[in-house]
């Protein structure tokens, strides 16, 4: 196991306290390792093996009709004492109702409880009812470029060849891992893909027409990095002779949303300074996503470098935004408590870079401002805006 020192810094954090972890994020991206690893510090740490309870509820391994309380049950026998136990519960959103059982062991034993799961049921408005004000939400994400160099060591390749392969390949754990080839390793996201629409979508929101849905997924695909609205999927739906209203397009993106395979960023009006609900954008839980349904293209990299911008900026526990000013826009304004980043994403810089830089240059405050590019030759600083290649920006801990 590659060790993945950003979450797992989080749960030591939050270790022994009277909250519920909670480790959410799209199938495959590495969160039963993450409790795996916690299971080896914790005996590291000089916890007693059976007290620590691994327990993994995928549809595959679940006894048929299992309920919460049998979820409830089968922890409670394997706890023989009043001594602390470690509850390590992957996959939990399989079990309807498990938000009772965590809640009541959570009450009635001395436990320090984790839990892991991939899609809505792990979200804030699905939870609150029993858990309201006593869970903390760790979101998890495929690969960082910093975790893929980790899991790439050894491979004989330079930062740069890396920095490619990443953009080509994504952040999937077992591909990184694998050193598989292109056209293996989007088979194996392709793989990932299938899974999530089968078990987080189309079987639990009764989707029957799976190809149309699949069409919506292939727009957003498409367009990732621009805004476009519920309107422009029906009428490119339309175009291709598909009939589907407003609202079952509303539906499929609040569920893509939920089994996280896209995510939401919305425009900020930086003169206003409020949340605008109108042409936003949405992201691909990884890149891989986008390529392995419709293969590789040079055409996609600069939305896909945006998609790992915006990724980067959420693992670093920004809000992330489109920022609009007037009749322009600035890629990514990310606000953390009182801090807060500009950010330009570009394939290259071009002699004219006026979008990149002269918007940034129009802000005028004290906040960081960055172009990021794949030029080598970009580097600076042009009054206060500081030009950084993709690979630096991504390392770089001072963002």
């Amino acid at each position: 196991m590659i060790y993945r020192p950003h979450y797992m810094d989080a749960l030591r954090v939050y270790r022994d306290a009277p909250l519920v972890k909670i480790l959410a994020g799209i199938r495959r991206c590495g969160k039963s390792t993450l409790l795996d690893m916690l299971g080896e510090e914790l005996q590291k740490d000089g916890v007693p093996g059976d007290h620590i309870i691994n327990m993994r509820y995928t549809s595959e391994d679940l006894d048929e009709g299992m309920t919460d309380k049998d979820m409830y049950r089968g922890i409670r026998e394997r706890m023989t004492d009043n001594a602390r136990y470690y509850l390590l519960l992957d996959e939990v959103q399989e079990i309807d109702g498990w938000e009772k059982a965590v809640n009541s062991l959570l009450e009635s034993a001395n436990t320090d409880i984790y839990v892991t799961g991939s899609n809505s049921k792990l979200m804030a408005g699905e939870i609150s009812t029993y858990l309201s004000g006593r869970y903390v939400s760790i979101p998890v994400y495929t690969l960082s470029f910093a975790e893929y160099l980790d899991f790439r060591r050894g491979s004989g390749l330079e930062q740069r060849e890396l920095l490619n392969e990443y953009i080509r390949l994504g952040g999937f754990p077992i591909v990184a891992l694998g050193r598989f080839d292109q056209r293996a390793s989007y088979q194996i996201v392709e793989g990932i893909y299938h899974s999530v629409v089968t078990n987080d979508i189309t079987k639990r929101h009764n989707i029957t027409n799976y190809d149309l849905f699949n069409r919506v997924v292939k727009f957003v695909a498409e367009n990732v990095g621009k805004t476009f609205s519920a309107n422009a999927i029906v009428k490119f739906l339309k175009g291709e002779g598909r009939s589907l209203s407003v609202e079952a397009v509303y539906n499929y993106l609040e569920w893509l949303e939920k089994a996280f395979v896209i995510y939401r960023c919305q425009r900020y009006d930086l003169q206003g300074k409020s949340v605008l609900k109108t042409q936003e954008k949405f992201y691909l839980a990884d890149p891989s996503l986008k390529y392995c349904r419709m293969g590789f293209s040079l055409k996609s990299i600069a939305a896909m470098l945006e998609n790992i911008v915006y990724f980067e900026l959420r693992r670093r526990g920004y809000e992330v935004y489109i920022g609009k000013r007037e009749t322009k826009e600035i890629d990514f304004v990310a606000v953390r408590r009182d801090e807060r980043v500009y950010v330009q994403v570009c394939r290259s810089l071009p002699e004219d870079s006026d979008r990149e830089v002269g918007n940034l240059l129009e802000l005028r405050d004290h906040y960081p401002k960055y172009v990021v590019t794949l030029d080598g030759l970009a580097a600076g600083n042009v009054e206060g805006v500081k030009i950084v290649h993709m690979s630096d920006f991504l390392l770089s801990k001072g963002i």
